[in-house]
């Protein structure tokens, strides 16, 4: 086994591990060394090419299909370079201050986080779409949500340079969407952090991991790890967990740790997802502009869903859309003229639901559907039926009439969050309890649901964490409403 050494070794590189390199980095002006492991590839962009079977091996983990425990849910989260911020849609959204009150977690103030994610929305570009690259099937929501009188909203976005390709999922060919591979990390690599990809973080020791790099396997896509192939400990003064809401609790529990850390893997929770289409009596410009520009959250607290404009291709449509045979033929024959809303359901921390290990040591999902998040999707369902016939669909994809049962239809969970949450695993700054030395910076912290999309929470916490590093594992002075300069 190899050795190597470091400072400070940080694991996962998506918004919370991107986020702490970056502003930790100016620490190797002073001698320290920094390293982030990447389980995943770095894709060169003329890689990226927008081929659905293609790109979703290269940028997903199990390309896309990781399954709950009992197969009723697929959960999906990038491994890359960069993480889930290259395969999502770049919707960048602030953390609701009533949520941040309903965490409760003594030190966390909403103002604090609002203030961090502001500096991120600057780095990133975060602004509202220009009018000319929304398409058909944005305005249709918008006129349906409006004819209903529901209060839709548009998505800022972290986009430079967008072409409308709409293939956000499956990692930008123009390089637009301005995610950690595109801000962060090049930042932080220009100040000394080393990223090794193809890095697999396998078990924490004592100030230590244990790591497995994989060649570059043969016709794949991607650079070669920087480390040849192989088995490795990395001692660190400091590690950073940011390998994600299932992998940065399986790190934990397959730990000598984990026996001290009795909430550790507990309250997962994500929003699982449904696509809903409808058919228009004339083709409209669906797949080509971007595809998520609008939502409403207008029934998040009261009904517990959240809906939002979405264009998948034509295989992940398929797959999504429930039934069989004619029916769902006659759907997918229908493409062009097809208008598409996502429905998101909003869940809460459950006992049951929570991240383990099996007997190899790897992590499985436990997840059962609570009335309210069964509530949302059916709710969902319905309102999303409505906005589609107010906006003049002729016919609607119906795949709830007869009631939500798990394992009937097709659900997708997005915003996987959880598992080592602040306030029961870690301080409200991240450092695991009794370990000075080990941190969590993802959205593994979040000790309930965040109810919308989690990048710029993540990167605001992450923040903060790496502000508690850099004043040397002190709780910082400056903690109510005030960001640590880059």
């Amino acid at each position: 086994m190899t050795r190597r050494n470091y400072d400070i070794v940080i694991v996962g590189s998506g918004a919370g591990g991107g986020t702490v390199a970056q502003e930790l980095s100016p620490l190797c002006r002073q001698g320290l060394r920094i390293a982030v492991l990447e389980k995943g590839p770095r894709l060169r962009d003329d890689e990226f090419t927008g081929r659905e079977l293609e790109m979703a091996a290269a940028l997903y983990e199990d390309g896309g299909g990781f399954l709950t425990a009992d197969g009723t849910m697929t959960l999906a989260f990038g491994r890359a370079y960069g993480g889930s911020t290259v395969v999502y849609t770049g919707t960048s959204m602030l953390p609701p201050a009533r949520v941040i009150r309903h965490w409760n977690v003594p030190g966390l103030t909403h103002a604090d986080l609002e203030c961090r994610a502001h500096k991120f929305m600057g780095q990133n570009n975060v602004h509202l779409l220009e009018d000319d690259l929304i398409n058909e099937n944005n305005k249709l929501f918008v006129a349906g949500c409006r004819q209903l009188g529901y209060d839709v909203r548009q998505f800022p976005v972290n986009i430079k340079g967008c072409r409308g390709s709409s293939l956000c999922n499956l990692g930008c060919p123009n390089q637009a969407k301005q995610g950690t591979d595109r801000v962060q990390l090049p930042n932080a690599e220009r100040n000394g952090v080393e990223v090794i990809t193809r890095c697999e973080a396998l078990a924490i020791g004592e100030r230590s991991l244990t790591a497995r790099v994989s060649a570059k396997p043969a016709g794949g896509k991607g650079d070669p790890s920087p480390w040849e192939p192989g088995e490795y400990q990395i001692d660190a003064q400091i590690i950073v967990l940011c390998a994600g809401a299932i992998h940065t609790p399986a790190l934990l529990l397959r730990s000598p740790f984990s026996a001290g850390l009795p909430r550790l893997g507990r309250g997962f929770t994500c929003h699982p997802a449904m696509i809903i289409v409808a058919e228009h009596a004339r083709p409209i410009t669906n797949f080509v502009g971007f595809p998520k520009s609008y939502y409403l959250d207008e029934f998040a607290e009261s009904r517990h869903f959240v809906l939002e404009t979405c264009m998948y291709f034509p295989f992940i449509t398929a797959k999504s859309l429930a039934g069989f045979g004619a029916p769902h033929s006659a759907f997918m024959r229908a493409f062009p003229r097809l208008q598409m809303i996502l429905v998101l359901a909003c869940d809460k921390a459950d006992e049951y639901n929570r991240v383990s290990l099996d007997r190899a040591g790897l992590p499985v999902v436990h997840y059962h559907f609570q009335p309210d998040a069964v509530q949302g999707l059916t709710g969902g369902a319905e309102t999303a039926a409505r906005i589609f016939t107010a906006a003049g669909a002729v016919r609607v994809h119906r795949p709830l009439e007869g009631g939500f049962r798990p394992g009937t239809v097709p659900v997708s969970a997005a915003h996987i969050q959880g598992g080592c949450a602040m306030g029961q695993v870690t301080d409200a700054w991240g450092q695991v309890r009794g370990l000075p030395w080990l941190y969590v910076a993802d959205a593994s912290l979040f000790p309930d649901s965040l109810e919308i999309n989690p990048y710029l929470t993540i990167m605001a916490l992450a923040d903060r964490v790496a502000q508690r590093i850099k004043e040397g594992g002190r709780e910082p002075a400056r903690s109510q409403g005030s960001a640590s300069n880059p």
